[in-house]
C-alpha cells in the first residue's frame, strides 16, 4: 500500500522529511535557505519546523518508531 492511503506511513514519511531537513539545514545551510519560496521553499519550510519544534518532533519520533514496532 502507498505511504499516501495510509495514515501512520504518511506520518512517518513526513517526520522523516522534517528531521532530514533540519539535518540538512544545519550541515549545509546556504543550501536550503537560497529557496525559500515556491516549490522548493516546502524543504525550507520542513527544515524550520524541524529546528523550532524540536522537542515535539523528537517526541513524535519516538512515539512514531514505538508504533512501528510494537503494531500489526
Amino acid at each position: 500500500m502507498s505511504a499516501i492511503f495510509n495514515f501512520q506511513s504518511l506520518l512517518t514519511v513526513i517526520l522523516l522529511l522534517i528531521c532530514t531537513c533540519a539535518y540538512l539545514r544545519a550541515m549545509a545551510p546556504s543550501l536550503l535557505d537560497k529557496n525559500k519560496t515556491g516549490l522548493l521553499g516546502i524543504f525550507w519550510k520542513c527544515s524550520r519546523i524541524g529546528e523550532r519544534k524540536s522537542p515535539y518532533v523528537a517526541v513524535c519520533c519516538v512515539i512514531m518508531a514505538l508504533s512501528i514496532l510494537f503494531s500489526d
